[in-house]
């Protein structure tokens, strides 16, 4: 037990070193472009903001540190039957240096919702994105052949959404796709790329060519594509950087970037957007 405890306060103390560095780093940026922020930042509403941040991104974060070893077991995926048989699948898309037990909570929460044909992958963060996008694809041809239909739906996380976009706007992959759903994504790239010690940093620091590409490719008019974001996201900096123009945007207060995957009120826009036809 003592071991455990051990594992899981520095696991936690990590989580919350990362969060309170990111948010600084965050901080630092937005108060030099908009000064009033300085001004305001002692104010009880700000100071009881800035507590909830901290606090709930770390537990999420330690959250997702706890799950990760359970996203390399073998998982066993069936044919479900019943009341999902005319289901479109529901693939997710984890993002840079997690896995998909990330969205096990999440997976959960659609299940009891009625989505039982919900699926995931790992992504491995030393290969490229074009390879990520050819395993994304191919899953994607698979479910089509399993579940006998012609689209299933996608909802990408963080790079997860870039994925996701690769696949729609440069892949051809716009006919397979009915839905997608980006959470947290940096559609015009975070200035804190250069801290991601993977293939992915350089292509998420904006202005790089593959944002550029893109940014500058035209959508599909077949998919719906909604984008969640959080005006609080401490790893898409700025913040702002997650809309995406062109696109339906549900901007989110009071929520990190680890947070996305977890709380209600950004489950509540993902389901109420599958649920649409």
């Amino acid at each position: 037990m003592s071991i455990l405890l051990t594992i899981l306060a520095l696991l936690t103390t990590l989580s919350g070193v990362v969060v309170l560095l990111s948010y600084t780093i965050a901080w630092y940026e937005n108060a030099n472009r908009f000064p009033e922020l300085a001004r305001q930042r002692f104010t009880p509403r700000n100071l009881l903001l800035t507590v909830s941040l901290l606090l709930s991104e770390t537990f999420w974060v330690t959250l997702n540190l706890l799950l990760y070893p359970l996203g390399w077991l073998p998982r066993s995926e069936r044919v479900e039957e019943g009341a999902g048989a005319t289901q479109r699948p529901v693939i997710l898309l984890h993002g840079l240096f997690l896995n998909q037990a990330c969205w096990s909570l999440l997976r959960w929460r659609l299940r009891r919702a009625g989505f039982y044909r919900v699926h995931t992958l790992n992504l491995p963060p030393w290969r490229d994105v074009e390879r990520q996008t050819e395993m994304v694809a191919l899953l994607i041809d698979q479910l089509r052949h399993r579940y006998h239909c012609d689209q299933v739906d996608l909802i990408g996380h963080s790079m997860g959404g870039m994925i996701a976009r690769n696949y729609l706007q440069l892949r051809g992959g716009e006919t397979k796709v009915s839905t997608c759903i980006l959470l947290g994504t940096p559609n015009t790239g975070s200035r804190l790329a250069p801290f991601a010690l993977s293939p992915q940093g350089p292509l998420l620091q904006p202005g790089s060519p593959f944002l550029n590409r893109l940014n500058s490719a035209s959508w599909p008019e077949g998919p719906r594509v909604i984008n969640i974001f959080s005006r609080h996201d401490n790893l898409v900096l700025p913040a702002l950087n997650a809309r995406l123009e062109g696109k339906e945007n549900i901007e989110l207060d009071g929520v990190g970037h680890a947070g996305l995957l977890f709380r209600h009120n950004a489950f509540a826009h993902l389901l109420a957007t599958l649920r649409q036809e």
